[in-house]
């Protein structure tokens, strides 16, 4: 029988993050899994180089980060309430980043959603969801944003 005992389940806290954590509290209480959240803030060293100092970019990195990790601490208590949750807030290539937690934490499964960065930055970062689903070593949950709403 297919047990799923983790889950990793990565958000971006914008409004479809609330209807992949409907998903994801359906895995955790139907299995008793543990989850594990993650938010993966751009790291920007890409932008090094051009025009940009270093010190502008590790500044602007840490006020994503410290307004990530405040953002975490609710969106787990809001959601996740009464489960086994960890958040994290990583720094990085969204992809690498849950694909390397998935592994290190030996999950049983990764949630995510469909749909994240649009327009320009789609095209400049590519889908984290098509590179996931194409590098998981476990089985991904895409859930598609609830368009009805």
């Amino acid at each position: 029988m297919v047990a799923i005992n983790k889950a990793v389940v990565a958000v971006d806290f914008s409004d479809e993050s609330t209807y992949i954590a409907e998903y994801a509290r359906l895995f955790a209480e139907k299995f008793d899994a543990e989850l594990i959240v993650i938010y993966a803030a751009p790291s920007l060293n890409q932008y090094v180089g051009f025009h940009v100092p270093p010190n502008t970019i590790e500044s602007f990195v840490g006020e994503i980060v410290t307004g990530a990790e405040k953002n975490m601490e609710d969106f787990i208590e809001k959601h996740f309430s009464g489960l086994k949750t960890t958040g994290r807030v990583v720094t990085g290539f969204a992809a690498e980043e849950i694909l390397e937690i998935a592994a290190d934490e030996k999950a049983d499964l990764i949630i995510m959603g469909t749909h994240g960065r649009t327009g320009i930055d789609r095209l400049l970062f590519g889908s984290v969801a098509a590179k996931i689903v194409r590098g998981a070593e476990i089985p991904v949950l895409t859930v598609r944003p609830d368009f009805t709403n």
